[in-house]
C-alpha cells in the first residue's frame, strides 16, 4: 500500500532536488528512501527502478528547460534569440546541476519522442530560421550550438575557465557573438574543404 502523501510527482521531485545537491549519479530509489526516511519497498508501488527514476528526473529536468526556453524566446529573434536561449542552458546549468546533467540522459526512441526534448529542438529550429538555413545546414546548425553551449556549461563548471584571464562572461560573450557571426555567415556546401 502507497505511504500517505507519497506520490510520483512528489518523489521525483525531491529526486531532482536531491541529484542537485549530491549530483544526478548518486540518485537512487533507497538514497530516495532515506531522504523520506522510509523503506525502500514503499517506493515501489510508485516507481519501478532506479533506472525509472532517473528517467523521470530526465523529463522533468527536458520539460523546465523547454519551458524557460520557451518564455526566454518569446518576442526575440537573431542574435537576441540566440544569446537568450544560449543563456537558458547556462543558468540552468548553475542552478541545477544535477538536472542538468539528468537532462543528458539517453532516452529510448519513445520515451525521446513524448519527451519535452521535442519541443525544445523546434524552438532552435525557429531560432536559425531567422539565420535563414535551410536543411541539412539547420540540424548541423542545432547540433552545433548544442555542442557549444553544453561544452562551455561543462567547462565552466568543472572550473575550467577560473584560473586566467579574460573573465568567463567576457569570453562566454564572445563565443556568442562568434556563433551568431558564423550563423550569418553559413559556409556552402564543401567550402573550404579540398575535394581529393
Amino acid at each position: 500500500m502507497a505511504r500517505a502523501g507519497l506520490t510520483t510527482e512528489r518523489l521525483v521531485r525531491a529526486a531532482a532536488e536531491l541529484a542537485d545537491e549530491v549530483g544526478f549519479d548518486q540518485v537512487t530509489v533507497s538514497a530516495l528512501a532515506r531522504r523520506f526516511g522510509v523503506k525502500v519497498a514503499s517506493l515501489y508501488s510508485h516507481l519501478k527502478n532506479s533506472q525509472e527514476l532517473r528517467t523521470r528526473i530526465a523529463l522533468l529536468a527536458l520539460e523546465e528547460l523547454a519551458d524557460r526556453a520557451a518564455d526566454a524566446l518569446a518576442g526575440r529573434a537573431g542574435k537576441d534569440a540566440l544569446t537568450a536561449l544560449a543563456n537558458v542552458y547556462r543558468d540552468y546549468a548553475r542552478e541545477h546541476p544535477g538536472r542538468y546533467t539528468a537532462a543528458r540522459l539517453p532516452l529510448d526512441p519513445e520515451t525521446a519522442a513524448a519527451s519535452a526534448g521535442v519541443r525544445q529542438a523546434r524552438m532552435t529550429r525557429a531560432l536559425l530560421r531567422g539565420y535563414d538555413l535551410a536543411e541539412p545546414d539547420q540540424t548541423h546548425a542545432v547540433r552545433l550550438l548544442g555542442s557549444v553551449f553544453h561544452g562551455y556549461v561543462s567547462l565552466e563548471a568543472a572550473g575550467g575557465f577560473s584560473h586566467s584571464a579574460p573573465d568567463s562572461e567576457e569570453s562566454w560573450a564572445r563565443v556568442l557573438d562568434a556563433l551568431d557571426s558564423l550563423l550569418r555567415t553559413w559556409p556552402a556546401p564543401g567550402a573550404g574543404h579540398p575535394h581529393p
